[in-house]
């Protein structure tokens, strides 16, 4: 049984519309991510699900029971659902022990205590238990936050931009240390982001999202490798166009000579354009070939393992990564060469 189903969702907001005919589903214990820019409606779902905002179209389940229909609206707190804010939305006045047991209202004493002690090991805050919200790193308010969705057991969990307030040096580390938590628990849930990093780190699934709908939902692999379209490829990470011909269902004829890829894949379109990834880009001393084949070095940057060059290919800039003991100099013209890699074509 899936944990929660969304069928054609749409919400408007002042007459413009934010989600339309949105689909989504979750598996029980599957962490999935909302990914896409600020606007396209990310927030909107969430708010949705946890009964927030009220839609008059579409319908969601969560475990089984429908709490938004054309008939039908559970209210926010009988959705048994548990939710993580960007702000950690801790009570300040209240210690970590209570602020886990928040929600454990109707719960005996012992339960709670028992509940509490549980949930802090769970999250390794065990020497805690006293301390009050402005005592604890980030890092630790955000794993109180966590502990207190999950003291209840809920059927779903919703997190909107967890990390964004997270230092960098220890955000993925906690991003390990929430999945894991929340794997231990078995609880689905959905996580909203604009960062891909984050999202391929922290979910199982990704839904990418443009516009107020879906326009591709995999796994972080699946969609990194094989985007649907110019708008997953292009937010999944950085590259370039280079315009193609397909020659034959491996063969891709461009201005930097013939591109191979690693999968066949049949084309219907003859024309379009190929979307190319810096790691998929060699630079080298400029050797033997045609004047195409050939860059100019921007500019350079240390990057610490290694230098980054910035280089103009087809009328469009990339940052390219070489070797550590490579070292090119700023306006050095160098050869350029398109790796065999999984070629993503995009017909005109």
């Amino acid at each position: 049984m899936s944990s929660l189903i969304i069928q054609g969702l749409a919400y408007q907001y002042n007459g413009t519309e934010v989600i339309s005919d949105l689909d989504l589903q979750v598996a029980e214990d599957e962490i999935v991510c909302l990914l896409g820019a600020s606007g396209c409606g990310k927030t909107t779902i969430l708010k949705a699900i946890a009964g927030l905002i009220e839609s008059k179209q579409g319908r969601i389940s969560i475990n089984g029971l429908w709490v938004n229909n054309e008939t039908h609206f559970v209210p926010p707190e009988q959705r048994n659902i548990g939710m993580m804010f960007q702000d950690y939305a801790l009570f300040p006045h209240l210690s970590v022990a209570d602020n886990i047991a928040f929600g454990l209202l109707n719960s005996s004493k012992q339960y709670k205590q028992q509940r509490v002690a549980e949930m802090l090991e769970l999250v390794q805050l065990s020497g805690c238990a006293k301390r009050y919200p402005h005592q604890l790193s980030g890092g630790q308010q955000q794993r109180v936050a966590i502990a207190r969705a999950l003291a209840y057991k809920p059927s779903l969990l919703l997190l909107d931009e967890p990390f964004s307030n997270i230092d960098t040096q220890v955000r993925f580390e906690l991003i390990a240390d929430i999945r894991r938590i929340i794997k231990a628990q078995k609880v689905s849930a959905v996580f909203v982001t604009h960062s891909k990093e984050e999202a391929f780190a922290f979910s199982d699934s990704l839904a990418v999202m443009h516009q107020g709908k879906i326009v591709q939902q995999g796994t972080p692999k699946q969609l990194f490798t094989y985007p649907s379209s110019k708008v997953v490829a292009e937010f999944l990470g950085t590259g370039i166009y280079l315009t193609a011909k397909v020659l034959t269902a491996t063969e891709y004829q461009t201005a930097m000579g013939v591109v191979h890829s690693l999968v066949a894949k049949p084309q219907s379109s003859v024309d379009g354009q190929i979307y190319v990834r810096p790691h998929h880009i060699l630079l080298s001393q400029t050797g033997e070939g045609t004047a195409h084949h050939r860059v100019t070095v921007l500019n350079r940057r240390f990057v610490g393992t290694r230098y980054v060059y910035r280089v103009a290919i087809a009328e469009q800039e990339i940052e390219v990564a070489a070797e550590y003991d490579q070292l090119f100099d700023v306006n050095q013209l160098l050869t350029i060469k398109i790796m065999p890699h999984t070629v993503n074509f995009f017909s005109d």
